[in-house]
């Protein structure tokens, strides 16, 4: 019975883990020291950056743009104190040096003990819809 409820789990871990890496939005996760340590493959996609480059790397100091890093660093920080953000906007710089202003949503991530053991935020490009309001600005 208890060999059967660890195959169940490890099934939902499986379906969750493919749920991440193909979701249609950039999700990633730091630890509670603000190293890496989740990256899909959206996140891949529109950064530019490969899971392996960033696993274990420090997110804010490394790949966020320096005139935000300290706005990124308190929404990763409250959230690693139990203060979630929704819709925070900032610019994301690629491997490549393009901006991708991206919306985030940075959620606090939990043991099983309810304790805090880092952030996993979840991003939307709205970097056409940005140029598009712009446009309709200029009209």
């Amino acid at each position: 019975e208890r060999k059967v409820a660890e195959q169940d789990l490890q099934r939902v871990a499986t379906d969750l883990r493919a749920l991440i890496d193909t979701a249609n939005a950039p999700i990633f996760g730091i630890d509670q020291n603000g190293l890496v340590n989740e990256w899909n493959n959206k996140s891949a996609g529109i950064s530019g950056y490969t899971q392996k480059e960033v696993m274990g790397k420090n997110l804010v100091e490394q790949f966020i743009a320096s005139e935000y890093k300290t706005a990124v660093k308190t929404v990763l920080d409250n959230a690693l104190q139990g203060q979630e953000t929704a819709n925070f906007e900032f610019p994301l710089f690629t491997k490549d040096n393009k901006r991708i202003d991206v919306l985030l949503n940075a959620t606090t991530r939990r043991d099983n003990k309810s304790n805090i053991v880092g952030v996993v935020g979840v991003g939307q490009d709205i970097t056409e819809r940005k140029l598009a309001e712009q446009d309709l600005q200029r009209v």
